[in-house]
């Protein structure tokens, strides 16, 4: 444990995961609006 200096990992891939994540569930929750507007709209 005494090698370990903090913030000198690369958390590149970390970072893109992390930002796929976020834009995926972006995604998903407007795809989950716009399905719910639409049965809002369309039931009777």
């Amino acid at each position: 444990m005494s090698d370990y200096k903090h913030g000198e990992m690369d958390i590149t891939a970390q970072e893109k995961t992390f930002n796929g994540f976020l834009k995926a569930a972006t995604y998903v929750a407007g795809a989950s609006v716009v399905v719910l507007l639409f049965l809002a709209i369309f039931n009777s």
